[in-house]
């Protein structure tokens, strides 16, 4: 079937709720739009679904959602009755149709016997994971895109380890989604109903009062700090106004100023369009109020919650964006320093990082007797190792981290949290203002300690049929026609995830050793319509390690660009 069938299809379905109804008849008239929209269904993967909302079978819905919740229980249901009974934990963010869709979640679960947790109001996604672990669930469904703009929804599944799914998983909801083809035949149990029966609850507000207590835990020092630095925090209209203001005041965090036009929930993200805090330019709004109250850090949180970006006053007054290979440079320091000073430093202690990151943090660990591990992209291959280490009693995970802005101290909570992290960057950047540095100071004195790391993340967007083939064909050009040399380095080691032995999961990424260890690596997105370029170069001075990295991304660029 073409997409222009599945589309009549929907259209003259009577059973589609008036809503869809008027949104197909909307577009009767677009070719590219119906093509768009019906040229394939929505991949249930490893990152569950995300996409822009509207009817189609390539779009968010709450059709696609109650196919895509089918086959997870399905999946439930194979690993037996307990499973069942220890049920499902959904939260949900500040998006359009979340709620909805959390909603229908429980619906679907609740008709198939599976007892349903749900938050009664949004929450950020490292609650999701921590509610699993702390209810002994056997999955859980986050709502949400994440960072992604405001047409976007998505829906993560989760482990009963609290760490987002893996391929195997994956592969069997998706095996059993091919087995609902009718949505109509998809049993739902009405919501209310659901709470009536017990089948579904609500989530108590003593799980939310337990989560705060352990991340106050993670507190290492709380002395000796300067606890009157000047923060900004914007939750940039999602998910994490509530508890990161909470935690930074129960820390003794009093000079906290909230961006006001981004503090409340808005899924339109009026203020900044696309509500990404990897992008300097989401820090508008906080850098003019922080040069209002002098701040001395600026700390901005996705509509999640689950990611944080960082900037910091350097010695003209001006902020300076951080980027997430240098938080995760940062925090590895501070944290394995603050427990080995401490006495807490575990022998056997772990920091994981996704392979696309800065090798920065390795001569850092290595310092300190902590080993570091590379994993594919994703808090769920982070936490993977996590769950190994504890299966095979084998080490104990400290701070895991990827360049993507997302990083997590301990393993409470198996995702990155940004609740967490910003009271550990706080925490950070107060204990070194105690010592009358910065964290930018601090990071030029380990650049002069291990070298100088230039990074940089390119993200070239390909949207549409037309760019996810382009993408395609990047990389099989790249993958077919490898380079022996790039501006003027010998390539020392071309890894190929996708077809070589490296001892984790098969995934479509290349990445480039050069002779003196700078490295780049390309990989497609999984999320969004992008191609990713991330590129790692060393030397020993700063401009340097920053000329090689701009001549490897101009090369690099023209590569790609050359490619129809």
């Amino acid at each position: 079937m073409d997409y222009k069938e599945r589309f009549e299809k929907w259209l003259e379905d009577d059973r589609f709720d008036e809503e869809t109804k008027k949104d197909l008849q909307s577009i009767k008239d677009d070719e590219e739009e119906i093509k768009d929209r019906f040229h394939q269904s929505l991949k249930f993967g490893t990152a569950g679904l995300r996409g822009k909302l509207g009817a189609g079978t390539n779009r968010m819905n709450i059709y696609n959602v109650a196919q895509a919740t089918q086959g997870f229980a399905d999946t439930i249901a194979e690993e037996g009755e307990e499973a069942k009974k220890r049920g499902v934990a959904i939260a949900y963010d500040v998006r359009h149709m979340s709620e909805e869709f959390a909603k229908v979640t429980a619906e679907v679960f609740a008709a198939n016997g599976i007892k349903v947790y749900i938050h009664k109001e949004i929450q950020p996604t490292p609650v999701c994971s921590y509610t699993i672990r702390k209810l002994n669930c056997a999955a859980g469904v986050m709502v949400t895109a994440s960072h992604n703009p405001r047409e976007y929804n998505g829906y993560k599944a989760y482990n009963n380890e609290g760490s987002q799914i893996l391929d195997e998983t994956a592969d069997k909801i998706l095996g059993h989604i091919a087995e609902h083809e009718d949505f109509f035949e998809i049993e739902r149990l009405p919501f209310e109903e659901g709470l009536k029966d017990g089948i579904i609850e609500y989530v108590s507000d003593e799980l939310i009062e337990d989560y705060i207590k352990e991340i106050l835990d993670c507190t290492i020092n709380d002395e000796g700090i300067d606890k009157d630095i000047k923060v900004v925090y914007t939750p940039l209209n999602g998910a994490g106004n509530k508890l990161v203001r909470r935690i930074l005041d129960e820390r003794g965090f009093k000079n906290i100023y909230v961006v006001k036009e981004q503090e409340n929930p808005d899924p339109d993200f009026t203020t900044v369009g696309y509500p990404n805090p990897e992008d300097p330019k989401a820090f508008k709004y906080s850098e003019k109020l922080g040069e209002e109250v002098g701040a001395d850090l600026l700390l901005a949180t996705d509509p999640d919650s689950d990611r944080c970006a960082v900037e910091v006053r350097d010695e003209n007054g001006e902020y300076v964006f951080l980027t997430g290979n240098l938080i995760g440079s940062l925090l590895t320091k501070y944290i394995l320093g603050a427990l080995e000073e401490n006495g807490e430093l575990p022998e056997d202690g772990a920091v994981v990082k996704s392979l696309v990151s800065t090798d920065l943090v390795k001569p850092i660990a290595n310092k300190y007797g902590v080993k570091v591990y590379d994993v594919l992209t994703g808090f769920k291959n982070i936490y993977a190792v996590a769950n190994e280490l504890d299966a095979n009693k084998s080490g104990k995970f400290i701070f895991g981290f990827e360049e993507s802005i997302g990083y997590n101290y301990k393993d409470f909570v198996r995702d990155k949290d940004a609740v967490n992290s910003a009271m550990m960057i706080t925490e950070m950047a107060a204990y070194y203002k105690a010592k009358g540095k910065t964290l930018l100071d601090v990071i030029n004195e380990v650049f002069e300690e291990y070298g100088y790391y230039s990074n940089e993340v390119i993200s070239i967007v390909l949207e549409g049929l037309d760019g996810q083939e382009r993408i395609s064909r990047i990389m099989t050009q790249i993958r077919e026609n490898p380079y022996e040399e790039v501006v003027g380095l010998k390539v020392k080691n071309i890894i190929d995830y996708q077809n070589d032995d490296t001892g984790l999961p098969k995934s479509n990424v290349l990445k480039y050793y050069l002779e003196d260890d700078s490295w780049f690596a390309i990989r497609p997105s999984g999320t969004e319509p992008k191609i990713k370029l991330y590129i790692n170069a060393i030397d020993d001075s700063k401009e340097k390690s920053e000329k090689k990295l701009k001549e490897i991304n101009a090369f690099m660029q023209g590569e790609i660009d050359s490619i129809e």
